[in-house]
């Protein structure tokens, strides 16, 4: 199993801001997914015979427990309602911790989580506020 966070946000460009956000601070891009109408991601390569199906099949995928399937049906229908979803891929709790930071910050509408407790104990998240490409950049 796989830990997975996914918040929604309001519009594609705040979903676009934090997915940056997340990348900045060190998370790799394979495990931060954006996922809207705009740009549909991976949902955009799930199997279906439309957008709606794709979707479905793909949330469906990362919350594929029948305890979670509100979840999945809850994140399908607020990107068909023109939303925007962040998908994020923690390994450990420095990332968990860092990833629940910057999601929040920028104030979802919805925020779930699944298998958070049964994470590999990895990190690419920085462990503070300053981005990693700025202390290299700057030496800090």
């Amino acid at each position: 199993m796989s830990a997975v966070l996914a918040a929604v946000f309001t519009d594609h460009a705040t979903a676009e801001a934090v997915r940056t956000r997340l990348v900045s601070d060190g998370f790799p891009t394979d495990r931060v997914e954006l996922t809207s109408k705009t740009e549909p991601g991976q949902a955009g390569t799930a199997p279906g015979d439309d957008f709606d199906e794709q979707l479905a099949n793909y949330f469906q995928t990362l919350f594929d427990r029948a305890e979670d399937r509100r979840y999945a049906n809850s994140l399908t229908d607020s990107v068909l309602h023109g939303h925007a979803a962040v998908i994020v891929h923690p390994r450990g709790d420095v990332e968990t911790t860092r990833a629940m930071e910057i999601l929040e910050a920028a104030s979802p509408i919805e925020l779930h989580d699944k298998d958070l407790d049964k994470q590999t104990l990895e990190a690419a998240a920085a462990d503070d506020e300053t981005p990693v490409l700025k202390k290299v950049i700057t030496g800090e």
